[in-house]
């Protein structure tokens, strides 16, 4: 551009160039919408059969049955181990009694405990 050159032609050109990448953008949005068109007629088109929301919809439901059902389960799991625990501390509160009068009429010293190999755990000859 010349400094000779009128400002309103400057502006005018100006103008002229803004225009095409308007029409340009313009372009570019319009192939986007007739491509997403295109898309959701096939997506219509194959109706509830290719809906992805379908089959996840019973999916769910499936996965919260299992859920219930091993929930169930695990808690009736819970119960058997509590039992269990409970019977093994039972039994041995049960040694632990059957073996204090044992322990109480013989008193342990260590010359009395013979030893390993045989002696009475005194000092060796």
């Amino acid at each position: 551009m010349s400094d000779s050159e009128r400002p309103e032609r400057r502006a005018y050109r100006q103008l002229d160039v803004l225009v095409h990448h308007l029409a340009d953008e313009l372009a570019a949005f319009r192939r986007r919408a007739l491509q997403a068109e295109s898309r959701l007629k096939e997506i219509e088109a194959s109706g509830a059969a290719g809906d992805p929301r379908v089959p996840m919809g019973s999916r769910v439901v499936e996965l919260e049955r299992e859920n219930a059902r091993l929930r169930e389960q695990l808690d009736a799991a819970r119960g058997r181990a509590a039992q269990m625990l409970d019977r093994v501390r039972f039994l041995r509160q049960q040694a632990t009694l059957a073996s204090a009068p044992a322990a109480a009429a013989t008193p342990v010293t260590p010359a009395a405990n013979p030893s390993p190999n045989g002696s009475s755990g005194g000092r060796r000859e």
